[in-house]
């Protein structure tokens, strides 16, 4: 194999064990379970196709990918989304 190749592949997998180097601005995922759902985060916006979604304007899909991604999101992407009352206190208590 090429120097320079194996040179890369180290420094990916350095890159890798650093996900806060990185910062997602821009996502399209979809969640496959008893319904599938379309996920997205635009900037810091986030939207699911789930009916949850549309009225509290978060849903255990994002959710889930905010835990996941943390390391790569922006401080605003990471807080909750929806009414004022669903704080980062009150999600981390039920975590």
């Amino acid at each position: 194999m090429h120097s320079d190749l194996i040179n890369k592949i180290e420094k990916a997998k350095r890159y890798a064990q650093e996900p806060e180097r990185f910062t997602i601005e821009r996502l399209e995922a979809h969640f496959r379970g008893s319904s599938d759902h379309a996920i997205s985060l635009d900037g810091d916006v986030w939207s699911c196709d789930c009916n949850f979604f549309r009225s509290w304007h978060t849903c255990s899909h994002v959710m889930a990918v905010q835990r996941l991604l943390a390391p790569m999101l922006s401080q605003e992407a990471r807080r909750p989304s929806g009414p004022q009352y669903v704080s980062e206190e009150l999600l981390e208590a039920a975590g």
